[in-house]
């Protein structure tokens, strides 16, 4: 048992069960055992493998977007330039690069920001970022970016904050909790508090017993106050993650663990958990303050912004082994069975 296991179990005993989003939070954040706080969750070594560390082409075009923003929204300046959940900084080193060589305007007068909650990542991502030309600047919360024209981009951020879920028990959803078996086991159970039917979608009207709906009020509030910077100082978004285009009933909570599916309940603290974000309700919810918000695949986003033509370039002139993995890379960011389709790109702009 997991020291963290030990100490859900004795919450469980003492005030009952916990909700998915509680749970999710304590096995994610928790200051001493939480996975964020505590493991290397990234690359081959890691448990799960993000876009910006499959292959530079993927920052590289998030780099262009960045430059095609800014003129979009009347080249503004100053300007801030913010990457939130950045991981171990892989994705700014391959933006500023690319910036710095494409937008040499931009480049040196923006103030480049890196928003994140955990010391640990936050001392890998300086450590990523020693090298680059550009002072980048370290926050906590959005709260703290300095008030003027903001582009953001956010890269399997919205997957790992807590959802709530809500099962179909006898005719009524019930929200779905962790609670204890006989043995004194993590279980699934469900609780007392019920959802409100206006939220459900419409193929909720002949869901059976057992049926999941989910949805998830830290990510609607998280994107609320970034649309509120964005509308009241200008500027633009990038959120790019997996999930739906449109909202529905089902199960997509999820453990990882060394790039294969682990048990939810087995080891709280040294598995990833995340689950599919509903993109219709971010859009919605930008859409609430004013932004156009415009949602697409990963792939068309990519191809877009000229992925191939990239790849070209590098390989134009590399060996056949090097060509292969070229090839491979694309495929892997933009190909229907890979991460072309299931990852959603949104995009809110001022």
């Amino acid at each position: 048992m997991t020291p963290l296991k030990k100490r859900i179990t004795a919450l469980i005993e003492t005030g009952g069960p916990l909700s998915v989003a509680d749970y999710m939070a304590l096995c994610l954040f928790d200051p001493q055992h939480g996975y964020y706080t505590t493991r290397e969750p990234f690359g081959v070594a890691g448990d799960f493998t993000t876009a910006p560390e499959i292959s530079q082409m993927f920052g590289e075009l998030i780099g262009i977007w960045i430059r095609l923003a800014w003129e979009s929204t009347d080249k503004p300046l100053p300007v801030a330039i913010a990457e939130i959940g950045p991981g171990r900084g892989t994705l700014m080193k391959d933006m500023l690069r690319t910036l710095a060589r494409l937008a040499p305007e931009l480049f040196p007068v923006a103030r480049f920001s890196m928003i994140e909650t955990s010391p640990r990542l936050a001392a890998i991502q300086k450590k990523t970022l020693a090298t680059t030309d550009a002072a980048v600047e370290w926050h906590v919360t959005l709260d703290t970016l300095p008030q003027m024209p903001l582009i953001i981009v956010g890269n399997e951020l919205f997957d790992a904050i807590p959802i709530r879920q809500f099962v179909r028990t006898s005719g009524q959803w019930r929200e779905r909790c962790i609670g204890l078996d006989e043995q004194g086991e993590l279980r699934f159970v469900a609780g007392a508090a019920s959802l409100d039917p206006s939220l459900l979608p419409e193929s909720a009207a002949n869901a059976s017993d057992g049926a999941i709906f989910e949805v998830g009020p830290a990510r609607t509030a998280l994107m609320d106050a970034i649309s509120q910077r964005i509308n009241a100082h200008g500027g633009a978004g990038l959120f790019i993650d997996y999930g739906h285009a449109e909202p529905g009933i089902g199960d997509t909570l999820q453990a990882l663990r060394k790039h294969r599916y682990a048990d939810i309940l087995g080891e709280p603290g040294r598995a990833d958990l995340t689950a599919h974000v509903d993109f219709a309700s971010l859009a919605a919810t930008a859409r609430q303050h004013g932004l156009d918000a415009t949602l697409m695949t990963q792939g068309d986003f990519l191809l877009d912004l000229g992925l191939l033509e990239r790849a070209g370039r590098l390989g134009a002139q590399a060996d056949t082994a090097t060509q292969e993995k070229i090839r491979g890379e694309v495929e892997r960011l933009a190909g229907p069975d890979a991460m072309g389709t299931l990852f959603k790109v949104l995009v809110v702009r001022f």
